[in-house]
């Protein structure tokens, strides 16, 4: 039991009683989790049915291959563990919610160092390839990994570029007041081609879409739920409070808030080859952008590095839910 009251994931495993169906969440648990994983930190509460995946990237805190690489294996483990279960009973959590252990920043989004080699170097091959592994991976998000889960993503800090279409990719997005959100890719002649249009189109209408993309604007995070793309406002250091507050008054009704949440995604639906096909868009517009578009991208990155220069990740304290 931590100070605040939650436990880790090894201490909750020692408290829970040996009758079978906690023993089968702790080894559905344990499939999850003891896989090992350099870029990201799971803590799975099963006694309060929640899975906390916290970004901790070794390098830069954006969508690097090796962040993508060990996201993509949590999302396998998940799927494979939840389909594999004897009964739902031993089903290690119901919520899922991704946040970041890297203070005040969610994730920077896509790796523009590496864009900008790629670009100047004329590798469409390579843009496209990093876009289909990213989007495959934002696609599983956005069908829950093919379980019987909520999702949810915790912004506290900025989630610029991609990151936003990260956020964007989950059932639901809780944000403390102050955090920033945007699409900056207008700065350097680009436009974000990892899903933001896709789910930003289906969470306000086409006109409003357009114009956030094609303003560059970063947004706070209340700004954007007055506009209905953040679901859950929370005051700032209070996000993990928040998204515990909201399982704790729902948990109840998790079989409600599960089925209207696959009924979004049969009604509305954003397929992989919807969010591939954008991809493709992206990287055939990304190959002919000029030097001196290049340059601005130069300098956008070199601002992340100065802004990283001695940043180190600190992990965040999980609070218990009263």
């Amino acid at each position: 039991m931590t100070s605040t009251g939650m436990k880790d994931v090894s201490t909750a495993y020692a408290d829970i009683p040996p009758a079978p169906s906690n023993l089968a969440k702790i080894q559905a648990a344990r499939s999850i989790s003891d896989i090992g994983y350099d870029n990201i930190r799971l803590d799975i509460d099963t006694i309060n049915d929640t899975c906390w995946c916290f970004m901790e990237p070794v390098g830069k805190p954006s969508y690097t291959h090796e962040l993508m690489h060990d996201i993509g294996r949590m999302q396998a483990a998940i799927t494979r563990t939840f389909g594999s279960l004897p009964s739902p009973v031993a089903a290690p959590f119901s919520w899922f919610v991704m946040a970041s252990a890297v203070p005040g920043i969610y994730n920077l989004g896509g790796d523009l160092g590496h864009f900008a080699q790629r670009i100047r170097s004329g590798d469409l091959a390579a843009m496209k390839h990093y876009g289909h592994v990213a989007v495959e991976a934002i696609h599983r998000n956005a069908v829950a990994f093919d379980s019987p889960i909520v999702t949810m993503a915790l912004v506290q800090g900025d989630a610029l570029g991609g990151g936003f279409e990260h956020a964007l990719s989950f059932d639901l997005i809780v944000a403390e007041r102050s955090a920033k959100m945007g699409l900056p890719e207008i700065l350097f002649n680009m436009f974000p081609g990892m899903g933001a249009y896709s789910f930003l189109s289906r969470r306000m209408d086409r006109r409003s879409a357009e114009a956030l993309i094609l303003s560059g604007r970063v947004h706070t995070a209340e700004e954007l739920h007055e506009m209905g793309v953040v679901d859950v406002l929370a005051e700032d250091g209070e996000g993990q409070r928040a998204v515990l507050d909201y399982i704790g008054r729902h948990n109840r009704k998790h079989n409600a808030h599960h089925a209207v949440y696959r009924a979004r995604r049969r009604v509305n639906p954003v397929t992989l080859a919807e969010l591939i096909d954008v991809v493709d868009i992206w990287a055939e517009a990304a190959v002919n952008l000029t030097e001196a578009d290049l340059r601005k991208m130069d300098r956008l990155c070199a601002a992340q590095n100065r802004r990283l220069a001695g940043l180190r990740p600190e992990a965040p304290v999980l609070m218990a839910a009263e």
